[in-house]
């Protein structure tokens, strides 16, 4: 049990740090490859790309987790508590639809590329798994959200 409240609590946190050190030292040794040994590496650019793919999308589940996306609140400042509750549910209602019709068309996605990516000869379906995995994530984070709140709501706080 410690192994999953583990990564309950820090998989998107691990992920994103160890796609961002892996996108900056790639990023750095071309870099360092081009300017200063005068060569070139052909999939540093490919490698960074990809990475960076990955943590847009393990990014929308880190802010979910978070709380930190950008939201008009407007709305909810004139309502009451129930109001208030009432309207962030429809939100996550919403955004847990909109996730999860995501996720099944990026599987279809997934599923019917065949294509090797150019510089690293890798299959292409573990970048277009990128949406999938990363919204899979965004709508677990969502479900444990909504049960947050609504655990807040009943006990009247």
């Amino acid at each position: 049990m410690p192994v999953i409240k583990w990564l309950d609590e820090n998989i998107e946190g691990f992920l994103l740090i160890l796609l961002s050190i892996l996108t900056v030292v790639v990023v750095f040794i071309q870099v360092f490859m081009r300017y200063v040994l005068s060569s070139s590496l052909v999939w540093s650019e490919e490698l960074a790309r990809y990475a960076f793919i990955w943590m847009i999308y393990i990014g929308v589940s880190y802010g979910v987790k978070r709380q930190a996306h950008i939201s008009v609140d407007a709305v909810a400042m004139l309502l009451k508590r129930k109001g208030k509750f009432l309207l962030a549910m429809c939100a996550n209602v919403a955004f847990l639809a909109f996730a999860v019709i995501l996720i099944y068309f990026s599987f279809e996605v997934v599923i019917q590329v065949t294509r090797t990516s150019p510089a690293l000869n890798i299959p292409m379906q573990w970048v277009y798994a990128a949406p999938m995995v990363g919204l899979l994530l965004t709508a677990i984070r969502i479900i444990q959200r909504m049960k947050i709140q609504f655990d807040l709501f009943r006990s009247g706080e």
